[in-house]
C-alpha cells in the first residue's frame, strides 16, 4: 500500500527515503529526475542522521554511494543500520535503487559477497552490457543493450544474493546490476552524478582516479559522458518512481526466500 499523498488529480506522490552514505556523492540528478518525476525525496545523511528503522512513513527506498566499504561497520558503525533497512525493504517488497556503495550494501544485506575487486578499479565513464533476462524487467527493458554509466569502485560485488537475476555486467565486473526479490534494484555503477561531483571524487581519492585511462576524467569527455547517461537513465528514474507508484508492475515473484542478513 502506498503511504504518499494523493495529490489533486488523485495521483499519488510516493515518499522515498534516500539514504546518503556520504557528503560526497549526493543524490545530484537522480533526485532532480525522482522529483520530477513526482517522487517526494527525504534525505538522511547516513553519518549525521538516524537512519529509519522502519519503511511505515516510506513508498521505497534510494540508496546512494560512498566511499566506505560495505561492511566497514568499525568506522562507520551506522552501515550496520542501512544494511538492516534495506533488507526490510526487501522483505516488505518495497522498491530499492541502490547505486554504488548502496549495490553493494543491498547486496551483502541479502546473503552476497563483496571484496576488493581482482582486476582493479574501474573509472570514467565506461559501457555496461545487459543479460539477457534484463529483457523481462519492468525497469531494464526499454535500456539500450550497451547503456553507458560511471564508474568510480575498487570493490566488486562478487557473489549476488541467493535468488537475484543478474541484469547487467561490464568486461572487467560481471555483476554490475541485479534485481533482489520483485523490487529491489542494485547498480554497482553510478547515474546520479555530474561532472562536478565526479571531479569532487577525483579530488578526494587521486590514487584511484589515476587508474582511469589518459583523458577520461577530463571535463569535456565528463560532460559528454553525462549528456549520454542522462539520455538513458533518466527514463530509467520515470520507470521507478512509476514502480513506486504502483503503476508498473513489478517482476514476477521467484519463489525462493531470501536470506535477510
Amino acid at each position: 500500500m502506498n503511504v504518499g499523498t494523493p495529490t489533486l488529480a488523485g495521483v499519488i506522490t510516493p515518499r522515498l527515503l534516500v539514504l546518503q552514505p556520504s557528503t560526497s556523492n549526493p543524490p545530484a540528478r537522480l533526485g532532480e529526475w525522482l522529483s520530477a518525476a513526482g517522487a517526494t525525496l527525504d534525505l538522511v545523511e547516513c553519518g549525521a542522521g538516524t537512519v529509519p528503522a522502519t519503511l511505515d512513513e516510506h513508498d521505497g527506498v534510494v540508496c546512494l554511494g560512498g566511499a566506505a566499504g560495505a561492511l566497514d561497520d568499525i568506522a562507520h558503525p551506522w552501515l550496520v543500520d542501512v544494511r538492516t533497512i534495506l533488507s526490510h525493504a526487501v522483505a516488505k517488497r518495497k522498491p530499492v535503487l541502490a547505486v554504488g556503495l548502496g549495490a553493494q550494501l543491498l547486496a551483502v544485506a541479502t546473503g552476497g559477497q563483496v571484496r576488493r575487486g581482482p582486476a582493479g578499479p574501474e573509472v570514467g565513464v565506461l559501457l555496461v552490457a545487459k543479460r539477457d533476462v534484463a529483457g523481462r524487467d519492468p525497469l531494464f527493458a526499454d535500456l539500450p543493450w550497451t547503456p553507458d554509466v560511471v564508474q568510480f569502485h575498487r570493490d566488486e560485488i562478487h557473489l549476488l544474493p541467493p535468488g537475484a537475476e543478474h541484469l547487467a555486467a561490464s568486461p572487467k565486473y560481471d555483476n554490475q546490476a541485479f534485481r533482489v526479490g520483485q523490487s529491489a534494484y542494485g547498480l554497482q555503477f553510478h547515474v546520479e552524478t555530474t561532472t562536478d561531483v565526479v571531479l569532487d571524487l577525483v579530488r578526494d581519492d587521486p590514487e584511484l582516479a589515476a587508474t582511469a585511462r589518459p583523458g577520461a576524467l577530463d571535463r569535456e569527455r565528463l560532460d559528454e559522458g553525462h549528456r549520454d547517461v542522462e539520455e538513458v537513465w533518466r527514463p530509467f528514474a520515470d520507470r521507478f518512481v512509476a514502480l513506486v507508484r504502483g503503476e508498473l508492475p513489478p517482476a514476477g515473484h521467484l519463489g525462493i526466500d531470501l536470506p535477510l542478513v
